[in-house]
Parts: structure tokens; C-alpha cells; sequence
């Protein structure tokens, strides 16, 4: 058993939103209701229910307003032989939290998110699934750049430097 009391408090808040991001999907309701009914059952000690650290409701609340954005990130970058809806549920939701970290959360490092969601998938999915959540990641990442190949401002400009006419 992993001892998760060496992972800091983000680690643990990212960990936490892969779990009830992964259950809202299978359960096929909102996320953002798992975690008020979470943040409600935490507040009777008899229920033994760890109270929703508030960077876990931001991560939660950030991904389902930005789900649509981060799918389509998650698309971009998948290898050809994958579809979003064919790779492990698990893995969706850990790529979900590392994209929306990388575009929408400029406080954490992207080599932070990168290696948090690395471990998350090796712990949740198995080594295989690691370095295939590292390449998604580093696409966005790379894609974020100003002199990346993909970056928005390079997608918009002709490749060859001229306007309007095709090759």
C-alpha cells in the first residue's frame, strides 16, 4: 500500500478529484454535486467522510465547466489508434485534471502536473498507462508554447507565408 501521507496536499486534492470525477461518470451525474454531497455528509463525524479540500472542488468545478475544451485537448494529442471513449475511464479523468491544470490553473508548474498524473496513472491504471498520460500532457504543453508547430498563432498563419492561396 502506497503511503500517501508523503504526497502533499495538492497531490492529495488532484488524487481525490480523479476518484469523484471517475465516480460522477460511471454513476452518470454531475461532479460537482458528488462533492457537495460529499462536503455534506463530511460534516457528522459519524459518517467517517473526509471533508472536499477546496483545491479538490476547484479542480472539479474547473473540469466540468471546461469539459468540453479539455476533451478536445485530450483528442488532439491521443494517438491515432485511440479515441477518447476507448481509453480506460480512469485514465480520462487523470488526463482531465493534468489538462485542465496545464490551460487553465497558471499556479501549477506543468512539470508538477505532469509528474503528479504520471503517478496517479501507474497507481490507478499500471505502468502502461504512464507514459502514454505523459505524451497527452507534453502535447498540450507543447501546443501552449509560442514557437510550438501547433500553437494557436502558428495554426492560424499560412505555411508558407503566403495569404489566402492553398500549395
Amino acid at each position: 500500500m502506497e503511503d500517501f501521507k508523503r504526497h502533499g496536499a495538492r497531490y492529495r486534492a488532484r488524487r481525490r478529484a480523479v476518484d469523484i470525477l471517475f465516480e460522477a461518470e460511471a454513476r452518470d451525474i454531475d461532479p460537482v454535486a458528488i462533492v457537495e454531497d460529499r462536503e455534506t455528509l463530511s460534516q457528522n463525524p459519524l459518517n467517517q467522510i473526509a471533508p472536499v479540500a477546496p483545491y479538490t472542488r476547484t479542480i472539479v468545478e474547473g473540469v466540468a465547466l471546461q469539459l468540453d475544451d479539455i476533451d478536445d485537448a485530450i483528442e488532439k494529442f491521443l494517438s491515432s489508434d485511440w479515441e477518447l471513449d476507448r481509453i480506460p475511464a480512469v485514465d480520462r479523468q487523470i488526463l482531465r485534471v493534468g489538462i485542465w491544470e496545464i490551460l487553465f490553473n497558471a499556479e501549477v508548474d506543468a512539470p508538477i502536473t505532469i509528474s503528479n498524473a504520471a503517478e496517479l496513472a501507474t497507481q490507478y491504471s499500471g505502468a502502461k498507462a504512464a507514459p502514454y498520460i505523459h505524451a497527452v500532457l507534453d502535447g498540450v504543453i507543447q501546443s501552449q508554447s509560442e514557437n510550438a508547430p501547433m500553437s494557436q498563432t502558428h495554426a492560424e498563419e499560412p505555411a508558407d507565408g503566403q495569404e489566402g492561396e492553398e500549395a
